[in-house]
């Protein structure tokens, strides 16, 4: 019970740490450094998106793990 508790803790911060973590690949990077601060700030916007989703599969793939071992822990 306490090995769950740990993972969904650990789950919820990297997805919250994600929100508030800017950061940029090469290439973006490259072709940023002769825009304005608007746009970087729009890409970075972007990527943080885009890195949301996969935190959130994994959780949902969790939880039915979780409640999967959890239903044959009743039957057992």
């Amino acid at each position: 019970m306490l090995k769950n508790k740990i993972v969904i803790l650990l789950l919820v911060f990297c997805a919250l740490s994600s929100v508030k973590t800017y950061a940029q690949c090469a290439m973006c990077k490259a072709v940023i450094e002769g825009g304005n601060e608007t746009m970087a700030e729009g890409v970075n916007s972007g990527i943080t998106y885009l890195m949301v989703f996969p935190y959130i599969l994994v959780g949902i793939l969790f939880y039915f793990i979780y409640r999967h071992r959890k239903k044959n822990k009743k039957i057992s």
